[in-house]
């Protein structure tokens, strides 16, 4: 019998009968079952690894990282389990057009936020650690992540071309609490801070607060399209004291791109994404910002001119 290392997949479920499934390539949709001879001492470090309070968490197991999602169903305990890469893939093997690649890439100096929204398992925390490597490996500086779990190997130290150093140092939220997370990292004064998912009020709010303070910051969110992305930032903001003025000034002033991902095919899958881009240049005229400082998301007719440009090879803005 296989075992689980020695078997390809990107997700398995394992029910609270010790029945595992894993994705049918064949199909988009279907499962098949899976039966590894190692599943019990899987099932074992995954039941063992948890810390009795938060269903999210991450296990080491021969060398490899998975995400846990534990869940209490009707007849047990059931373990969903994503297995996370051994190395952080190259930003520009992601399958992004390449204008779209070269202009993400360019960013590597600005400041600000770079939000990338899409569904779950659409490859948001796969981007954005991708895209810090590449920053660190190009550029190099104190990158600081707040993720929980970790899913990707961004830890340590990284030479640039010039022969400078990048450090990064992976964290979990302190207590559970995202933004006092965030507060910490900001005394740390990183270069790149990377927030693995924004989902509290605290969180959009001290992430909203670090975009416009000198640095780059990546961080994904569930949403449905670009327009979405922006407007969920701002409710949790705005729920969380906030005002909505404030919470819409913030996210104008620092915004430099939001994406919006999403996964096609089933053998193989291909990223689609649409995106929205700010000048990285605040201190010149952005028709962009100036739209998302009002309130009113009509950005429909900026989304689609930009992406044709991009997509012919026409600069969105004269600097970059």
């Amino acid at each position: 019998m296989p075992t689980i290392s020695a078997t390809r997949f990107s997700d398995i479920y394992i029910t609270p009968q010790k029945e595992a499934f894993i994705p049918d390539m064949r199909s988009v949709n279907a499962l098949m079952r899976f039966e590894p001879e190692d599943l019990e001492t899987f099932y074992q470090v995954l039941q063992n690894s948890w810390d009795g309070k938060n269903p999210s968490y991450s296990v080491l197991y021969e060398g490899v990282y998975y995400r846990v999602e534990r869940t209490v169903a009707l007849d047990g305990i059931q373990f969903c389990v994503r297995k996370m890469p051994e190395k952080v893939l190259p930003f520009t093997t992601l399958g992004f057009p390449r204008p779209f690649e070269r202009y993400m890439l360019n960013l590597r100096n600005a400041s600000g936020l770079i939000l990338w929204s899409g569904p779950t398992g659409a490859g948001k925390t796969t981007a954005i650690s991708s895209l810090l490597k590449e920053y660190l490996s190009s550029e190099g500086g104190f990158a600081y992540t707040i993720e929980d779990p970790s899913e990707q190997p961004l830890d340590g130290v990284y030479k640039t071309p010039a022969g400078g150093l990048g450090l990064c140092k992976q964290t979990q939220p302190i207590n559970g609490d995202w933004g006092d997370a965030l507060k910490s990292a900001l005394r740390s004064k990183p270069r790149y801070i990377m927030v693995g998912e924004i989902r509290t009020p605290n969180t959009a709010s001290e992430v909203l607060r670090a975009c416009t303070s000198g640095h780059l910051v990546l961080s994904t969110i569930h949403a449905n399209n670009v327009t979405d992305a922006i407007s969920s930032v701002i409710k949790y903001a705005a729920s969380g004291g906030m005002s909505e003025d404030l919470a819409y000034d913030l996210f104008a002033r620092g915004m430099l791109t939001v994406v919006h991902q999403t996964l096609g095919g089933a053998a193989v899958k291909k990223a689609s994404v649409s995106f929205l881009m700010a000048n990285p240049d605040t201190m010149k005229g952005d028709q962009v910002r100036g739209i998302i400082k009002s309130g009113k998301l009509n950005l429909g007719t900026s989304i689609e001119t930009q992406m044709t440009r991009l997509a012919r090879g026409i600069p969105i803005f004269a600097d970059i």
